[in-house]
């Protein structure tokens, strides 16, 4: 694909990547993904704001075919998706420097052995003067790596944004055209890798708040021309209060924990509570981690196999305790068929959460009436809690 014009003299340069199906060896991609750079040709001087993947950096060296010099190559984010093919710019264009973060520096050398004396770095608030053009740097950490950063360009009010604000969709759309399905991915990718960091990164909202920005440009996905789009979703995300709504990840080995499943959903429903459930064995995990952003409550679900939880239990209670949602409230239900320690095992998975364990409900073999009786009874605490805390 060749560049595509943004503005006067502001070009879109990367990758867009359609049959990718995972990243970084973890994350679905359901819809594939961009790789995004940006060219600025300024007055007096070019910069290019980050790279592609190296293994696509022919795509890029395409696209600079037609670009006789660049005097300065940008950073934001020294993870390889973006700084992979910085070694290959560099040597393309020697005289050019590489302008990063403090903490970014020692990152680049160390991953991609990038000599010391090209490396220029930027405080927070420091700017770039292009000629006719001007970059500030903000320094943004933890979004998602300590040392990130967003650079805005003051004449045109466009945001460059890096990872803040991605989204994982492969489209030839160069800007956000259909809101629903970029709101969708959006947040599924600050569920995947933004979330434990949600406190840091309302702090860093409130920082860019006193910009005017007018466009933002990320590093994946469309750029965004309605910056409230995502700013207003991410404030929602990061707020102190989930809605009044439990996931329930389970797998279930005979029937037995799926019937006290349906049955738990059906108690909740009753009492207004909205429930999300995902069974394990076939579920997408993005989706599953969607869910979490909001979520008041999580009742994990399983059968009890070698005297403990089903490994796809564990599985679900290790990537809830790694992406830390705001939840509240925790329980878990299952059948067993003669002892264990699936509450203990379970517990001792999940230290990050600050929340408060309901009682568990384990029954021996099917469900009975006491046992339903006990999942009335947990529907109903959920229930009462959430209306104490306001959840709606």
């Amino acid at each position: 694909m060749k560049p595509r014009k943004i503005k006067n003299n502001i070009y879109w340069m990367g990758f867009v990547d359609w049959d990718s199906r995972l990243f970084d060896s973890l994350i679905p991609l359901p819809d594939g993904t961009s790789y995004n750079a940006y060219l600025i040709k300024g007055s007096e001087k070019t910069v290019l704001i980050d790279t592609v993947e190296s293994d696509f950096y022919y795509e890029l060296e395409a696209q600079l075919e037609n670009v006789p010099k660049i005097d300065y190559v940008i950073s934001l984010h020294a993870e390889q998706d973006h700084s992979g093919s910085i070694p290959r710019v560099l040597s393309k264009y020697p005289d050019a420097k590489l302008i990063t973060s403090p903490k970014a520096k020692s990152i680049l050398m160390d991953h991609l052995h990038i000599a010391e004396e090209s490396i220029i770095t930027v405080k927070d608030g420091e700017t770039l003067s292009l000629g006719d053009k001007t970059l500030e740097f903000i320094h943004t950490p933890w979004v998602h790596w300590p040392e990130t950063m967003v650079a805005f360009l003051k004449e045109d009010n466009i945001l460059f944004s890096c990872d803040f604000f991605g989204s994982h969709i492969a489209t030839t759309d160069l800007f956000v055209t259909d809101e629903a399905r970029y709101y969708e991915a959006a947040k599924r990718y600050y569920a995947e890798i933004m979330m434990p960091f949600r406190k840091i990164i309302k702090r860093n909202l409130d920082k860019i708040a006193a910009y005017d920005i007018k466009t933002i440009a990320p590093s994946h996905g469309p750029i965004i021309p309605r910056p409230s789009l995502i700013l207003d979703a991410h404030k929602n995300w990061v707020d102190d209060l989930p809605r009044n709504k439990v996931v329930l990840p389970y797998v279930s080995m005979h029937s037995s924990t799926k019937k006290m499943v349906d049955y738990l959903v059906a108690a909740l429903v009753e009492r207004g509570v909205t429930v999300e459930q995902f069974d394990l064995t076939v579920t997408d995990i993005g989706k599953l981690a969607m869910a979490l952003v909001d979520v008041g409550t999580i009742v994990i679900g399983t059968p009890t196999i070698l005297a403990g939880p089903h490994p796809h239990a564990a599985y679900a209670a290790f990537l809830a305790n790694a992406l830390r949602p705001n939840v509240k409230f925790l329980s878990i239900i299952g059948s067993y068929g003669w002892g264990g320690k699936t509450v203990e095992t379970l517990a001792g998975l999940v230290p990050n959460l600050k929340v408060e364990i309901l009682d568990p409900v384990l029954i021996k073999g099917a469900p009975k009436k006491d046992g339903l009786k006990a999942l009335d009874d947990l529907a109903e605490t959920i229930a009462t809690k959430h209306k104490e805390l306001g959840l709606e």
